[in-house]
């Protein structure tokens, strides 16, 4: 019987689906404190929120992550893939960012070593016990099966963007409509973000100008009602 024929596209969309099991929909990335705040009130301030966050935030920070983890992996360099993800375990502001993209990676990694299982994988969930961040997991997925890394990585940023707008749809409230006409906004922004990622020599060269997230992370670890994790 010959060997059915690797499709890189239905992957890709599998694993970025909202269906798929890693959690995202319990986090909203400091979106719910932003909302409480009254910096979110509607569809012009969450794509503007939006836009700094993927440009001046964390997009560009795990978008250069998730670049250099995937040129790593496609060059078999494990030694380099450490110190990768224990730069992106570290990258983090706030205990609830962290958690968000631990926890999401690390079930990232068991489902798709479960669903599309592949040696890299293997190699990967050993040297990090399991513990991995969700762009370096889902990078390491896609240079091990062979998906092009400017598809993989604006993929992934799509989808960090619109698992956002989505806790904003539920918290602001806003409708779908409104939802969807936020996510067409921020198609510039979501391409700016993967060319910058991908264009850096360095990680060393990457940082963040995104205080007011961070502040919004931290009060929502004690804000008083919360519908997500983060």
């Amino acid at each position: 019987m010959a060997e059915a024929r690797v499709d890189p596209l239905y992957r890709l969309l599998a694993w970025l689906s909202p269906a798929y099991p890693v959690g995202a929909f319990s986090y909203s990335h400091g979106v719910e404190t932003a909302v409480e705040e009254g910096f979110i009130k509607d569809r012009a301030t969450l794509v503007a929120w939006l836009e700094s966050v993927l440009e001046r935030g964390t997009g560009l920070v795990d978008g250069a992550l998730f670049a250099a983890a995937w040129r790593v992996v496609e060059g078999a360099d494990w030694a380099a893939f450490d110190a990768i993800a224990e730069r992106a375990a570290a990258w983090r502001g706030t205990s609830e960012m962290a958690l968000e993209s631990r926890q999401q990676g690390g079930s990232f990694l068991s489902i798709t070593r479960t669903a599309w299982p592949h040696p890299a994988l293997d190699a990967g969930h050993e040297r990090t016990g399991g513990e991995l961040a969700l762009p370096v997991a889902v990078a390491l997925a896609a240079a091990a099966h062979g998906i092009a890394l400017e598809s993989a990585l604006g993929g992934y940023l799509h989808a960090f963007a619109a698992n956002l707008i989505s806790a904003a749809v539920r918290t602001v409230p806003l409708g779908q409509t409104d939802g969807q006409r936020a996510l067409a906004a921020l198609e510039p922004a979501v391409r700016r973000t993967a060319e910058a990622a991908m264009a850096a020599v360095s990680l060393d060269d990457i940082g963040t100008a995104t205080p007011l997230l961070d502040w919004c992370s931290l009060r929502h670890e004690t804000q008083y009602t919360r519908l997500f994790r983060s």
